[in-house]
């Protein structure tokens, strides 16, 4: 049996605590693939896991992180073996199973999906769960009919890592893309991503009216709330909004009007349960369409170590692009 170091979260008399300890394998949860963890990255969730900011995690203890990517050392899945390049993101890790922020995960086979060739391990952490559900966001506009020729996309939450990789994914496939932010210092960096204009998130503060003037043909929405009503009421008939966060709220004080009288769509994105299949198609076209240049120029590296002080961070909008965590 190996120990092994990671960030355990305890339930506590008042919340819950977090700290980097010793961790014996032999505690580690069920599964058929055991995995040497080398890369993972920071989240929105992650920040709430560890600061206890909201009831992420769902038993106790557990093991923080949501993503990593590593090597197979164990497996008696017939999909794995040892020396596999893998990548494992949501499935509940982190939450209900003990998560990445380890050097050493357990999870079932049927949760991971093989490194893209030509894709380091730190490229797909860098990307995260945040890149791939903005490539989720991406595929389902597509699904949608949306192309360049059907007018722009609004991207909020335009400089967390969501709206980061979605921008730089839409731009490349050729959108006009509107970045939303409440950093409108970041305008340089969001236009280096491909943004061509940038807009302050202030627009979407007032009470969203039932409709009001056509500005876009679709978006990406990690704010929800009043951002999301906003953003439907201004979308191009037979437009659509893909929504993959509540950074603003869980609630949504719109009208049915956008739906009805417009056609509008409201596109739900989920990362977590999302089925295998999919996800291989995702991770796909992420290793095909996504500029690595600009990735890597968004991203920045930080040690295991340095995770309990960034999550504050993550939460309080600090963070730009795209964490690294080096875990090996």
């Amino acid at each position: 049996m190996a120990i092994f170091k990671a960030i355990r979260i305890d339930k506590a008399e008042k919340g819950t605590t977090a700290a980097l300890t010793q961790f014996d394998d032999a505690d580690l949860m069920e599964g058929d693939v055991t995995v040497a963890v080398e890369w993972s990255t920071v989240n929105y969730k992650d920040g709430l896991a560890i600061s206890g900011k909201a009831p992420v995690v769902r038993r106790f203890p557990m093991i923080a992180g949501i993503d990593f990517a590593g090597t197979v050392i164990q497996s008696t899945h017939p999909s794995w073996r040892a020396g596999d390049k893998v990548i494992g993101t949501g499935w509940g890790m982190g939450e209900t199973h003990l998560g990445a922020y380890a050097e050493r995960v357990r999870v079932k086979g049927d949760w991971l999906v093989a490194l893209p060739a030509g894709m380091s391990g730190r490229d797909a952490m860098a990307i995260g769960t945040a890149g791939f559900t903005a490539m989720l966001a991406v595929l389902a506009l597509e699904k949608h009919g949306l192309t360049p020729n059907d007018g722009a996309m609004i991207v909020t939450g335009a400089a967390g890592g969501v709206g980061s990789v979605a921008i730089s994914l839409l731009a490349r496939l050729g959108f006009h893309v509107i970045a939303s932010t409440g950093r409108t210092s970041e305008a340089g960096y969001l236009r280096d991503l491909g943004a061509a204009e940038v807009i302050d998130r202030n627009e979407f503060s007032a009470a969203a009216k039932p409709l009001a003037k056509e500005r876009w043909a679709g978006g990406v929405d990690s704010v929800g709330s009043t951002t999301l009503a906003n953003l439907l009421s201004m979308t191009k008939y037979h437009g659509a909004i893909a929504a993959c966060g509540l950074a603003g709220g869980m609630d949504l004080p719109s009208s049915v009007a956008p739906f009805i009288l417009r056609g509008v769509c409201l596109l739900g994105i989920d990362s977590v349960m999302c089925p295998i299949a999919r996800r291989k198609v995702a991770w796909e076209r992420l290793a095909k369409d996504l500029d690595r240049a600009k990735l890597a120029e968004i991203t920045h590296e930080i040690s295991l170590d340095e995770v309990m002080e960034t999550a504050p961070k993550i939460l309080a909008g600090q963070i730009r692009g795209r964490l690294v965590v080096k875990i090996a």
